[in-house]
């Protein structure tokens, strides 16, 4: 069983940047494709990015194409969500996913998530 535990979330001012983290317990990560998903209360849960296995092709949603950069460092079973030029609408929990295999936009094909992590974007 791989457990996901994300951090880096908070309050920032509108134009601020965020990082989150996601480490990934047990061993073959690399096996892993990795993503990131994204929901406000009330609302359905929103694909935000993914990256592969080896970290060489990376997907964006395109709202946040631009200013957010997904990132993996397969030696210490972490992914990352760099986020830019925050906006008010990208207040939202923040959720890591993994899945076996090859990476996916649809959420029903991840195996494992995390708690989230609360982003807050005030105007």
């Amino acid at each position: 069983q791989v457990q996901l535990v994300e951090s880096g979330g908070g309050l920032v001012q509108a134009g601020g940047s965020l990082r989150l983290s996601c480490v990934a317990s047990g061993r073959g990560f690399s096996t892993y494709a990795m993503g990131w998903f994204r929901q406000v209360p009330g609302k359905e849960r929103e694909f935000v990015s993914t990256i592969s296995r080896g970290g060489g092709v990376t997907s964006y949603a395109d709202s946040v194409k631009g200013r957010f950069t997904i990132s993996r460092d397969n030696a210490k079973n972490t992914v990352y969500l760099q986020m830019n030029g925050l906006k008010p609408e990208d207040t939202a929990v923040y959720y890591c996913v993994a899945k076996i295999g090859g990476s996916s936009r649809l959420q029903l094909e991840y195996e494992y998530w995390g708690q989230g992590t609360q982003v807050t974007v005030s105007s």
